[in-house]
């Protein structure tokens, strides 16, 4: 039997628009370079512009965006913006993360866990229900939320319960979206990195008995991944996206 697909064209992307939150560094940094060299038109979104601008300028097809996931008010303006500049959202990702510090549960000051969840968990809800509208209408469309590998399993001796509660929640929170959505042809999918070198990770890295030297005792490849690994390269596209 053959295949409907176009093959050539899976993955061009052209004449797409995209949100990616966190842009600022690591995975969404990465994933707009990604998304823009696949054709999309990109709106990234993060509290520090002048990464953004920074991005922006590397990347013509990139929107810097100043947001803060955790302010309504400012997420409904990131979407407005979109719909203003391009009339469309096709693609949502939530990227943007904070992590706890390493503190034991029954030391972890209870602001510190709040936070943590309002970025992790509360925001993607926040901006997948403020796409899924003009997504609804136009036939279509995707969310991708990075949770972690600790959406399945616990942090020790990271100790981050705030991270793991968040991460378990976005995985299951992926599901209800992803059935609620089915229908209107939104698909709701989630994207588990494990252990990545990165600005977020970067206090974990600093210890060689929970950093380094205990992922490369419990892990199958000894080591972390690489940012540049988290994305393929667009083979259709002229422009190679870059490693950061």
């Amino acid at each position: 039997m053959s295949s409907s697909i176009d093959l050539a064209n899976l993955w061009d992307l052209s004449g797409r628009v995209a949100i990616v939150t966190g842009a600022s560094s690591g995975f969404g940094d990465r994933f707009s370079r990604v998304l823009a060299a696949a054709g999309c038109g990109v709106l990234a979104a993060a509290r520090r512009l002048d990464r953004l601008e920074a991005l922006a300028g590397d990347v013509p097809e990139v929107l810097p965006v100043r947001t803060d996931v955790t302010d309504d008010a400012s997420c409904r303006a990131l979407v407005d913006l979109a719909l203003e500049r391009f009339g469309r959202v096709d693609v949502l990702v939530n990227n943007a993360g904070l992590s706890d510090a390493p503190d034991r549960a029954e030391e972890q000051d209870p602001k510190r866990f709040r936070d943590v969840v309002a970025v992790n968990l509360t925001a993607p809800f926040v901006l997948s229900g403020m796409v899924a509208p003009t997504m609804i209408a136009a036939g279509g469309g995707s969310i991708i939320n990075i949770t972690s590998v600790h959406a399945r399993v616990g942090s020790s001796p990271n100790n981050q319960a705030g991270y793991v509660a968040s991460k378990g929640g976005l995985e299951n929170l992926t599901r209800e979206l992803a059935l609620q959505w089915a229908r209107h042809k939104i698909r709701v999918n989630a994207i588990a990195p494990g252990y990545f070198e990165t600005e977020l990770t970067a206090e974990m890295f600093t210890s060689d008995e929970s950093g380094h030297g205990w992922i490369k005792r419990n892990t199958p490849m000894r080591r972390a991944g690489a940012i540049h690994e988290s994305t393929a390269p667009c083979s259709t596209s002229p422009r190679t996206p870059r490693a950061t």
